[in-house]
């Protein structure tokens, strides 16, 4: 069946090697590119063969039968042609279940939709394209979800590791808080400063620097990149890198790290900005102009335009595979709040009870309003020196011992894993195999939680409790409080104390291992695990103070 989309409908961007997808579903048939080796379907369409690097391809035709694997309810995000609510969903393709696509479901409502339900494809136009939507097949039996493949992390080479011969010795962040309406560069210099001096150097010292996500069009992300700071400034590093396929936002770090372990740099400035709350209400006044929308990609042309659909569709998985609730999630928000009251310069520092959790304004579901970090401007910045400087800094340094990167899952976000967050556990499985610590051994965790379900995905991953095992774990919330068995997030972390992109966790990571966390602190915190990032590559620290 094929219907006209709503005029104001966008269609998505075709290029060549994609137009036979977009396009095939004018004559009701789904069709995916077939590698002609090993008959595996290829999706989104690549040049190789992710599965037996084969490189001949047909377009093969198949039966538009599906199985729902996942769903949300949009109530937030608007999208032109789909009016608020309107169900992003995702579904396994039945030839080959390892091939996703995330698409509208349709002809029925969100109340009657269940994980496994078989579904059946429909088109709509847009313009010259033709959209996979699905709607399910009714009296059809119900299927069980894909399973995820456990990860395989590499076993580290015998030897030195580059993590010794590097340290953090300062940490400084800027002003924060909600429509600062300040340049954002000011609040990097600011930033900078205070860690600069936090470290006993001057900016004469500095001869490296490092950001993410660099230079380019990422609005109220960043503030122009290593390039806007040393003109500010007029620093003459030997050695800069800024870019977003790193490690995560604080993929700056482990960079700096590497340049200081090889002898390239001896100090290095790392600074990562954001200044979300003013770049918003500047254009809602009208001062400057958001870039034009786009529905490229495989996820837009769907109304999946925030990390908040992808990760609300995981959060549901978990829910149906592990018997996770709400109120899971909610002892995080909870804790991260309770955490913020101790904070001074804490966004969001009010009580938060159950009740006010629950009864949230929804964002996208299972998500509600306490379930997302809070978008501040802010700015927060690291020296990372080589170790052989430890001698001669005003304080003593944190000791890296271990980071972990590896990816080994998909990066495309709805062909990875079904029930975490993207790219958590194959750097989580590595870091451990850097390290003769194991996870008894941290007495501080700092976990990415752009989102509630970031957080909970980074517990489970790096072994604090096991995989879908959080709802026994956060029950009651005792276990990550300041005085449970894992302190998470001290600080407030990023659903109260302002979304900081990873970088505010690992300042508070070295004031705990310092001892200068005030009201706060962790008695003994001696070892650190810090994590950033949210569904892109990331990575993943351990730090410990041997004082």
């Amino acid at each position: 069946m094929n219907e006209s989309a709503p005029e104001d409908r966008p269609a998505p961007q075709m290029a060549p090697e994609t137009e036979f997808f977009w396009t095939s579903g004018g004559d009701g048939r789904l069709r995916f590119a077939e590698c002609e080796a090993c008959s595996a379907l290829i999706h989104p369409p690549q040049p190789v063969c992710r599965h037996c690097r084969g490189r001949d391809f047909a377009v093969r035709e198949v039966s538009g039968r599906a199985t729902l694997i996942g769903f949300t309810v949009n109530q937030r995000f608007p999208f032109p042609g789909l009016t608020l609510p309107y169900v992003i969903g995702q579904v396994a393709i039945e030839e080959d279940p390892r091939v996703r696509l995330t698409t509208n479901v349709v002809g029925a409502e969100p109340a009657e939709l269940e994980l496994g339900m078989p579904m059946e494809v429909t088109f709509q136009q847009a313009g010259e394209a033709w959209l996979p939507l699905f709607r399910p097949v009714p009296d059809a039996p119900y299927r069980p979800l894909p399973a995820d493949a456990p990860p395989r992390p590499r076993t580290r080479r015998a030897g030195p590791k580059f993590e010794d011969k590097a340290v953090i010795s300062g940490a400084g962040a800027s002003r924060i808080g909600r429509r600062l309406m300040r340049p954002p560069l000011e609040l990097t210099v600011e930033a900078c400063e205070r860690a600069v001096a936090d470290a006993g150097l001057t900016f004469d010292d500095i001869d490296g620097l490092a950001t993410y996500p660099g230079a380019g069009p990422f609005g109220g992300f960043a503030e122009g990149g290593v390039s806007a700071l040393e003109a500010a400034l007029g620093l003459h590093p030997v050695w800069h890198n800024g870019g977003g396929e790193t490690f995560g936002p604080g993929g700056s770090v482990i960079a700096a790290m590497l340049a200081v372990a090889g002898g390239h740099a001896r100090h290095v400035l790392c600074f990562r900005t954001v200044w979300e709350s003013t770049y918003g209400e500047l254009l809602k006044r009208g001062r400057i102009s958001a870039p034009p929308p786009s529905v490229d990609g495989w996820l837009k042309p769907f109304g999946c335009v925030s990390p908040s659909h992808t990760l609300a569709m995981n959060a549901q998985r978990h829910f149906h595979r592990y018997g996770t609730t709400r109120e899971t999630l909610g002892r995080i928000a909870l804790n991260q709040r309770a955490n913020a009251a101790l904070h001074p310069d804490a966004v969001y520092r009010d009580p938060l009870t159950m009740d006010d959790y629950l009864g949230a304004r929804p964002i996208t579901t299972p998500f509600g309003l306490y379930d997302c970090d809070v978008p501040c401007d802010a700015s927060v910045a690291v020296v990372v020196s080589a170790a052989e400087t430890a001698p001669d800094l005003a304080k003593p340094p944190v000791r890296v011992e271990a980071v972990g990167t590896q990816i080994l899952e998909r990066p495309e976000w709805d062909q990875s894993t079904l029930t975490h967050e993207p790219q958590v556990l194959g750097q989580a499985a590595h870091l451990w195999t850097r390290t003769d610590l194991r996870p008894a051994d941290v007495d501080v965790a700092l976990l990415y939680d752009g989102f509630t379900m970031n957080c909970l995905s980074w517990i489970e991953a790096l072994g604090f409790c096991g995989i879908g095992e959080a709802k026994d774990f956060l029950d009651g919330g005792k276990n990550i409080a300041r005085d449970g068995v894992l302190p998470l997030n001290t600080h407030g972390g990023q659903l109260s104390h302002g979304r900081t992109h990873g970088m505010g966790l690992l300042q508070e990571a070295v004031l705990q291992l310092r001892g200068e966390a005030g009201a706060r602190q962790v008695a003994g915190a001696r070892c650190a695990v810090v994590s950033s990032g949210g569904l892109t590559p990331s990575g993943v620290l351990m730090l410990r103070n041997d004082a």
